[in-house]
C-alpha cells in the first residue's frame, strides 16, 4: 500500500465541513481542530454532531487522523492561573477528540517564557502525565509536536522531547508528531541525502522513528534554524521537494502525512499531487 495524505482541514460552518472539503482535495486522511484554537472554551459536543462526524467519514472513506489542540495552551507555563486553565483544557480536547472517535489529539509543548528552561520541561511533564490520566485509558493519544523554537517554545529539541516521553513513559498514549518545516527551522538539515539520515539517526537515537505517529508536511520560507516558524507550499521553500521525497520513502516513519500549509488557490490539491508524485511504490508501509 502507498502511504496515506491528506491536510488540515477547516471546520467553519460544522464539523462535516472538513471532510467534505477533503474530499473535494483529494484526501485519503485528514486533521482539524475540534473546536476555534483561539478559544479556550466552546458548547459541548452533542450526540448529532458525533454521529454524524464519524458516519460521514465511513461514508466518505476519509477518517480523521488526529485532532489539533488550542493555540491557546500552555501546558509548561509559570503563572498558576495559565498552567491550570491550560491543563482543564488539554483534558477537554483530549474528551472531544475521544468522544468524536478521533485517535491522536496534536499538541504544542508550551513556552517557558522568563523562566528556567528546565523548569518548564518539569511543569510540562506534570501537564502530560495528569491530562492522560484524567481521560480515558484507551483514549486518544497526545502527540508532541516538533516545533521551530519560536521565542520561548520547547520542543525545538530532540532532547527535550525525549525527556517528555521518558518522564511520562507512556509509549500507549504519548508519541511524536513530527513537522517538517518546524524541524527544518529547529536547525536540523533535511535537505540532502546525507543530511537527511544524518538528522533521522539522531532522531531515532534519541526519540525513536516509530514514535513517530504523524506527520505535518510544510516546507520552510525560512532559512535552516532561523527559528521562525513560516509554512511554504511543498517545495516551494527552503526545504526543497528532494527533502520531502527522502522523507515519503523512509519505510522506517509508518505514519500518515498530512498539510498544514497555505491554502489559496486551491494549494492543497497542488501540495498533495506533489507529496504523491515523489512517491515510489513499494517503499512505504501501510
Amino acid at each position: 500500500m502507498k502511504r496515506r495524505f491528506g491536510a488540515h482541514m477547516p471546520i467553519a460552518g460544522g464539523l462535516q465541513k472538513a471532510i467534505v472539503a477533503g474530499k473535494a482535495a483529494g484526501c485519503d486522511v485528514f486533521q482539524v481542530f475540534t473546536k476555534s484554537p483561539q478559544q479556550w472554551n466552546a458548547r459541548p459536543l452533542t450526540d448529532e454532531e458525533i454521529r454524524d462526524f464519524r458516519a460521514a467519514q465511513e461514508e466518505a472513506g476519509i477518517p480523521c487522523v488526529a485532532a489539533h489542540d488550542s493555540y491557546l495552551i500552555n501546558p509548561a507555563a509559570a503563572d498558576p492561573a495559565v498552567l491550570a486553565r491550560s491543563r482543564a483544557a488539554m483534558v477537554d480536547e483530549l474528551q472531544r477528540a475521544g468522544a468524536l472517535g478521533i485517535p491522536a489529539l496534536v499538541m504544542h509543548l508550551g513556552a517557558h517564557g522568563a523562566e528556567p528552561e528546565e523548569d518548564a520541561l518539569e511543569r510540562l511533564v506534570e501537564s502530560v502525565r495528569g491530562a492522560l490520566e484524567q481521560t480515558e485509558e484507551k483514549g486518544p493519544a497526545l502527540l508532541l509536536e516538533t516545533t521551530a523554537g519560536q521565542g520561548t517554545s520547547l520542543g525545538y529539541r530532540f532532547e527535550q522531547i525525549a525527556f517528555v516521553l521518558e518522564q511520562v513513559d507512556r509509549s500507549d498514549r504519548l508519541n511524536v508528531c513530527l513537522d517538517t518545516c518546524h524541524l527544518f527551522a529547529a536547525g536540523y538539515d533535511i535537505r540532502t541525502s546525507a543530511a537527511y539520515q544524518a538528522t533521522m539517526t539522531e532522531f531515532d537515537r534519541q526519540i525513536g522513528l516509530k514514535r513517530v505517529r504523524l506527520v505535518h508536511a510544510n516546507d520552510s520560507r525560512r532559512e535552516l534554524g532561523s527559528r521562525i516558524d513560516r509554512h511554504a507550499a511543498i517545495g516551494g521553500g527552503e526545504i526543497g521537494l528532494e527533502g520531502f521525497r527522502l522523507l515519503v520513502n523512509d519505510a522506517r516513519i509508518d505514519a500518515p502525512i498530512v498539510l498544514e500549509t497555505p491554502k489559496e488557490d486551491d494549494m492543497d490539491r497542488v501540495n498533495l499531487a506533489a507529496l504523491r508524485s515523489v512517491e515510489e511504490n513499494g517503499t512505504c508501509k501501510p
